[in-house]
């Protein structure tokens, strides 16, 4: 007589179960009419129209587009000297610059849209940099990062530019020798401010 193994019966989980879902549900119940919606997705919105079964969002394109550029700024892979150290610090865990949607640095111009200058800029450097800001896309920002890029810094010599703006545009210039990365990260939310108030036309 062959004796076989019994197989074990798992029961279906059911959703509500678990705790977290049961604490979410009630959650999603007692919330008030008004709450439903964050106050950053208010903020770009004209109306919001509730529907059974869903809403409908009515808004300007101005702030709609605007709020997906200052959400998404994609730095371009470009360091220069001591600076681009705390760049890197700035992009790691501790500090996580993921929160404000601006962590991924893209190896190629044509996929990034903010130029950080971390660094002193040589004038043998300075056609390069422009080439890669000429071969980023519109609409393009510029931060310049440390004293430095800035001013040149302590270098006040005929190797270096005495200010990236004599090469490229700046949006915002960010004061330090090294900036530290909270520094930087406060640069960027001033960036994300102006790109907020820009307009198409």
């Amino acid at each position: 007589m062959e004796i076989k193994a019994p197989t074990p019966q798992i029961p279906p989980a059911v959703w509500t179960e678990f705790k977290d879902l049961q604490e979410w549900e009630k959650l999603h119940q007692e919330r008030q009419e008004g709450d439903k919606h964050s106050a950053l997705f208010e903020s770009i919105t004209e109306g919001i129209f509730n529907f059974p079964g869903g809403f409908v969002v009515t808004t300007v394109a101005d702030g709609f587009l605007n709020w997906a550029r200052k959400s998404s700024v994609w730095p371009v892979t470009f360091g220069l000297a001591c600076c681009a150290i705390e760049m890197m610090a700035m992009s790691c865990s501790r500090y996580d610059i993921a929160r404000f949607g601006a962590e991924v640095f893209r190896g190629s111009p044509r996929q990034s849209d903010l130029m950080i200058v971390a660094g002193r800029l040589s004038r043998k450097m300075a056609p390069a940099l422009r080439r890669i800001y000429d071969q980023m896309p519109e609409p393009k920002w510029v931060i310049s990062m440390g004293a430095c890029a800035s001013i040149g810094g302590v270098f006040d010599n005929y190797a270096l530019v005495q200010g990236v703006d004599q090469i490229v545009p700046v949006d915002v210039y960010v004061p330090g020798c090294p900036p530290r990365p909270e520094s930087l990260i406060y640069g960027i939310v001033q960036l994300q401010r102006k790109i907020a108030q820009q307009k198409l036309a």
